[in-house]
């Protein structure tokens, strides 16, 4: 294994004390490390707070700051936060408006966000992301997995909290963008976790996963490398059949690289995913490419495509400022 690290049991502690220090005209560090938070809370808005385990950078904390999250619990390397990371967190910005957590769905973080809402004081609310496509259960989730789409959510009801939508607004309008989300990985290699040491799982030089997991989860089917177009083919199929009759809809893509893929490369994804949703009827309204959700240092990508209305059209235009998004400055 070669990482830029000191210790193992250290990675996590330095990599936030460096992001909080990087960035820290937008974000600080919040009690004994337990979340990352605003470095300005706002009062009389909807809080927004997501989290998981690391390793999926800049998700979420990259993510928070002006327009997106209040703050993000970040657990240890593909390991959920705990509910007192979140209660922490939850006190920490609560702006009088109300909580409103976005949870990917993996057992440990429904299970743990669940129970931090129990134990919240005053009124919470949660949406539950399950964008990807590949598979209807795997290894850490009951139902689909949430994705790459969870950073869609994320942007899009951060720009609703910030223009002042009440809790069951956010709420029903989260619902609706993850609901019109749908997502589907590749893997090229697996990811290695600093604590195991060696890869996750194992592929041959020809190999390839389809409707890999961002934790390495297995997908639907271990095939053999093929070109880039004929990729980009299955994701996209996959996709428009889940969504069923799709032309004639403005929709977002969102190339998102694992990690350890060039930008080169996710162009190119994006230029051959492009293709085919014109090909279906589907108008490329807006659109992001680069390495958002994360899987460490795995190669490969995932395709995400939402299905916009004008509301979250203009909510995904509205200014964000945060370590990984920032336009509209």
């Amino acid at each position: 294994m070669k990482k830029l690290i000191n210790a193992v049991d250290t990675v996590l502690s330095e990599s936030l004390a460096g992001f909080v220090r990087a960035h820290a005209d937008i974000v600080t560090l919040g009690d004994e490390g337990k979340f990352v938070r605003r470095r300005f809370p706002a009062r009389g808005k909807v809080a927004l707070i997501s989290g998981g385990g690391s390793g999926h950078e800049p998700l979420h904390a990259g993510f928070v700051g002006q327009g997106m999250l209040d703050a993000a619990c970040p657990g240890q390397v593909f390991t959920s936060p705990t509910p007192d990371q979140m209660l922490a967190a939850a006190e920490a910005v609560d702006g009088g408006a109300g909580i409103l957590y976005i949870v990917k769905n993996y057992e440990g973080d429904v299970m743990n966000f669940e129970m931090a809402a129990e134990m919240a004081s005053g009124p919470v609310a949660r949406i539950l992301t399950d964008d990807d496509v590949a598979v209807e259960s795997s290894t850490w989730s009951t139902g689909r997995r949430g994705v790459a789409g969870t950073m869609v959510v994320e942007k899009i009801v951060g720009a609703a909290a910030e223009a002042g939508y009440d809790l069951d607004a956010c709420k029903a309008l989260g619902d609706r963008v993850n609901q019109a989300t749908r997502s589907m990985g590749v893997a090229l290699t697996s990811c290695t976790v600093p604590a195991a040491g060696k890869p996750t799982f194992a592929l041959g030089e020809d190999e390839m996963e389809m409707g890999v997991g961002i934790h390495g989860e297995p997908g639907r089917r271990r095939v053999k490398l093929a070109p880039a177009a004929d990729i980009a083919e299955e994701m996209i199929g996959a996709i428009v059949k889940d969504f069923g009759a799709a032309g004639g809809s403005d929709v977002l893509l969102l190339v998102n690289g694992f990690g350890g893929t060039p930008a080169m490369e996710l162009y190119l994804m994006f230029d051959n995913a492009a293709r085919l949703l014109d090909r279906h009827g589907l108008r490329i309204a807006r659109s992001a490419v680069g390495n958002y959700v994360t899987s460490l240092d795995m190669a490969g990508c995932s395709l995400t495509v939402t299905r916009l209305d004008d509301e979250m059209a203009r909510l995904w235009d509205a200014r964000v400022h945060t370590a990984a998004l920032r336009w509209g400055l």
